[in-house]
């Protein structure tokens, strides 16, 4: 199997943010055969408007985003909750990547979600949301492959979570499983285009 390149997503937009954090962790337990990337443009996004969404037209910002989803294997978002849902930059970065209908950057991109939250499950109704929104965008959404860490806040005051050991087991144990999704995902793709 060739290497998998996998795009990594922060839904908060705070430099300081357990969740960045948490991504960073990610990214450096990425195993062998597989590569993680943050990627730090989808806070210049404008606000979805299909009167902005003309080819040749397009934003800077929105080509740029749609390439870096289309040359990516899989998509692991990192979420927090806010108000109990999805930030705004995160839906609005998940309506970007569904069009053009029918043609859109995620089609069929696997997709896993994961985040922590100061609250007491660890942000899973984020989660759900974020899981939710990729699925009806088209998305091959890898539900059965999550990871809520609660208590923030208070967790990770002092620790970065990748200081963290039983963070790390976790986050480790997660990251095999996802990838070993995509391995299964692209040989059933080489059967099915063999047949």
């Amino acid at each position: 199997m060739s290497e998998k390149n996998v795009l990594v997503l922060v839904g908060s937009l705070r430099a300081a943010s357990t969740n960045r954090q948490l991504a960073e962790a990610a990214v450096e337990l990425a195993p062998e055969g597989a590569s993680f990337a943050l990627y730090e443009g989808h806070h210049a996004l404008p606000l979805y408007n299909e009167d902005v969404d003309v080819e040749g037209e397009l934003p800077e910002s929105v080509v740029a985003y749609r390439a870096a989803i289309a040359g990516a294997d899989a998509v692991l978002v990192v979420t927090p909750e806010h108000n109990g849902t999805i930030p705004a930059n995160l839906k609005n970065a998940i309506d970007w990547s569904s069009r053009p209908y029918g043609s859109s950057s995620i089609s069929s991109k696997p997709v896993a979600v994961i985040g922590t939250a100061f609250a007491q499950y660890g942000g899973v109704w984020a989660q759900d949301e974020a899981r939710k929104a990729y699925g009806i965008a088209g998305a091959n959404v890898l539900d059965t492959t999550v990871l809520a860490v609660p208590n923030s806040v208070v967790r990770f005051a002092e620790l970065h979570p990748k200081d963290d050991a039983e963070i790390t087991e976790q986050l480790s144990a997660f990251i095999a499983e996802f990838v070993a999704k995509l391995d299964g995902a692209a040989a059933a793709s080489e059967d099915s285009a063999a047949a």
